[in-house]
């Protein structure tokens, strides 16, 4: 759906990522869109320094995310679930107050490729994205397919330093210019 350009002159600089699933029920060990998640950031030669699980709370969601992104070795959180309707949904309410900048394209480049995945059922998603300090943070849905959507169709291609025209890790640096 979306043209990508490697130049493969360019070398590969890899980052670190934590990943933080939201669940009432799901475990470290039960929890298979983190693990998911870990692996396709692994496979694509990037680190994974912390993965944990919280409840469905908004307290707890927010000071896990801040503690990871007031590390200086993180520069990458991904939580994923949390990001629907349900009253207990409140990931979004949790993290996007914590946001220097807001990312509101990759909302919108990740609705339109997961409606081509999964039709009109994207619109139940409220997955958000933005910039806190210098640490990007990105909220996606819990299941295992919006997961594997984000990351192959976007966040893949915007954390490979070889990504033409642009991307995440060449900015990176700048993220401190005032």
């Amino acid at each position: 759906m979306f043209p990508y350009k490697i130049d493969d002159s360019h070398p590969f600089v890899p980052v670190t990522f934590a990943i933080l699933a939201v669940s009432d029920t799901r475990t470290l060990e039960t929890d298979t869109s983190g693990a998911l998640l870990k692996e396709m950031i692994e496979h694509a030669g990037h680190r994974v320094l912390d993965r944990t699980v919280v409840k469905d709370d908004r307290k707890a969601i927010a000071e896990q995310v801040t503690a990871w992104t007031a590390q200086d070795t993180i520069d990458v959180v991904i939580t994923t679930g949390g990001t629907g309707f349900s009253g207990r949904d409140v990931t979004p309410e949790a993290v996007e107050p914590l946001f220097d900048k807001r990312m509101d394209g990759f909302s919108v480049l990740f609705h339109q490729y997961s409606a081509t995945t999964i039709g009109t059922s994207s619109i139940q998603s409220r997955a958000t994205a933005g910039l806190v300090g210098t640490t990007f943070v990105f909220c996606l849905p819990g299941s295992r397919g919006a997961c594997r959507d984000a990351w192959e169709a976007i966040l893949k291609y915007q954390f490979d330093s070889r990504h033409m025209p642009c991307n995440f890790i060449e900015v990176m640096p700048r993220l401190t210019e005032r």
